[in-house]
């Protein structure tokens, strides 16, 4: 995958559980689940904003780009 999601270490630095931002941000356990794990297609902005809010980071700090072109069709 081209994008990395750093959600557990930021949970981690704000010393905050995974149960404890899903009842924030208002999403399931299983769809955090599926985003920590770098598993997830997409994400709606107003759950990143709210992700974000609630780590107080900005987007970068969660998502990074790995340098690399996901599947070779765009090639």
């Amino acid at each position: 995958m081209a994008i990395r999601v750093h959600l557990d270490e930021l949970l981690k630095a704000r010393c905050m559980t995974a149960k404890e931002l899903c009842a924030k941000v208002g999403i399931t356990e299983a769809n955090l689940s599926i985003l920590r794990s770098g598993k997830a297609r997409g994400i709606r902005f107003g759950t990143v904003n709210k992700i974000c809010y609630y780590l107080n980071c900005d987007v970068g700090d969660i998502l990074k780009f790995d340098g690399e072109l996901e599947g070779n069709d765009e090639a």
